[in-house]
């Protein structure tokens, strides 16, 4: 799937749909702009006697396609001998409590969602000397062009101010409209984006069957 150059047209529409976002937000009705459907967030407890390391698989979302994703991993982490934690970050999971981590997140606005980042910051110390990975789930920049890679890595930015990854990896994601916001529906229909889910499980499969090998 190749991506093009963005023009000075599309240019001044991105840029017009952050003014509006950021009318909304300022608006009196910036709460129920942005207030996000109620989405499931899957929490799995997996063990296994003997296990050979014990993994947290932690993640944010917002419509749901991230932590689908990540049940996913972690059900393929334990059918490998693990025992393995599926929780959102908004549980505080502790680090410090497994043997290796593996953080996901989509991405809005450019860049991993706040509350992710926010427990990488918080719990740094000790995530760095741990075995990590990270998958980021997105629709743009999804060619093999230096271009659409250099926007993926661009992705991590803010993550690798606080912890070097041992993997990183990047799965296509879901579209599905009606489980945004006001405000990101109305963003996503002025970007022309449309329900579709791209997710490749044979690719989400081969990443929880090696990683950490």
């Amino acid at each position: 799937m190749s991506e093009k150059r963005v023009s000075r047209r599309e240019f001044l529409k991105i840029a017009g749909v952050g003014l509006a976002a950021t009318a909304f937000t300022c608006s009196s009705l910036g709460y129920a702009a942005t207030r996000q459907p109620q989405v499931d967030l899957p929490e799995m407890n997996l063990e296994k006697e003997n296990a050979m390391k014990k993994i947290l698989v932690t993640y944010s979302t917002r419509a749901g396609s991230t932590a689908e994703i990540a049940a996913t991993i972690g059900q393929t982490l334990s059918q490998r001998g693990y025992s393995v934690d599926v929780l959102p970050v908004k549980k505080q999971p502790n680090p410090s409590d497994y043997d290796a981590v593996i953080l996901g997140s989509p991405i809005r606005m450019g860049s991993w969602l706040p509350e992710v980042i926010d427990f990488i910051k918080e719990n740094r110390t000790l995530l760095e000397p741990m075995p990590v990975a990270v998958f980021t789930v997105h629709m743009l920049n999804s060619g093999n062009d230096e271009e659409s890679r250099t926007n993926r890595q661009a992705y991590l930015n803010a993550v690798r101010e606080w912890i070097s990854p041992a993997e990183e990896v990047f799965f296509l994601g879901k579209m599905e409209l009606a489980k945004l916001s006001f405000l990101d529906r109305f963003i996503s229909n002025v970007m022309k984006a449309k329900d579709e889910d791209l997710r490749d499980w044979n690719t989400i499969n081969a990443f929880a069957e090696s990683v950490f090998a």
